[in-house]
């Protein structure tokens, strides 16, 4: 797969499974690289009753976005916003499911075909995104996708995290989309 043909889409049904299957089969290790606090973690059920409810909601009313990352046409990650003030801002999410993928380096460029679904489905102004400051690979991968680093600080970002220190980054929608 070193040549993949990377590309993105929006979520569908058929999806639900596989990403219940990386947040269910990952080891401990790996989800605490992410920041995950492994009492928080949704059961399988709960997480295919809940992913579902975003995928039919009108852009304004979704509470989370979800765009799938396929190599060669498969699915092998996924980017979601949350925290969607819609028409304004909304905080980005980066999962790749299978470490080959990962070591391909390929976050930067499916990050940035990501964007432009988030900017333009959600009318945003600006996304941020709050990876686990000893995350090396996301950080990295954002800062190369042309993300601004705002600052590092202690908090909980999200519902599944442990209080940790997150590096807080930015891009706003000229930086992605022009002038439009």
């Amino acid at each position: 797969m070193n040549e993949a043909i990377l590309s993105v889409r929006e979520i569908q049904q058929s999806d639900v499974p596989l990403i219940t299957d990386y947040w269910q089969n990952a080891t401990p290790e790996y989800l605490h690289a992410m920041g995950v606090d492994l009492a928080k973690m949704p059961t399988r059920e709960q997480w295919l009753s809940m992913l579902p409810g975003q995928i039919n909601q009108p852009y304004h009313q979704k509470q989370s976005y979800c765009i799938i990352w396929l190599a060669d046409g498969e699915p092998v990650g996924h980017s979601n916003v949350n925290k969607i003030i819609f028409g304004e801002e909304a905080y980005m999410h980066l999962h790749i499911w299978y470490a080959p993928i990962r070591n391909m380096h390929a976050g930067t460029a499916l990050i940035k075909m990501t964007l432009p679904y988030f900017f333009t489905n959600l009318q945003l102004k600006k996304i941020c995104s709050e990876p686990y400051a000893l995350n090396p690979s996301p950080n990295k991968a954002l800062a190369k996708a042309g993300f601004t680093f705002v600052k590092e600080y202690i908090t909980t970002p999200g519902t599944l995290n442990f209080e940790q220190r997150v590096a807080h980054w930015k891009i706003g929608r000229e930086g992605v989309m022009g002038g439009e």
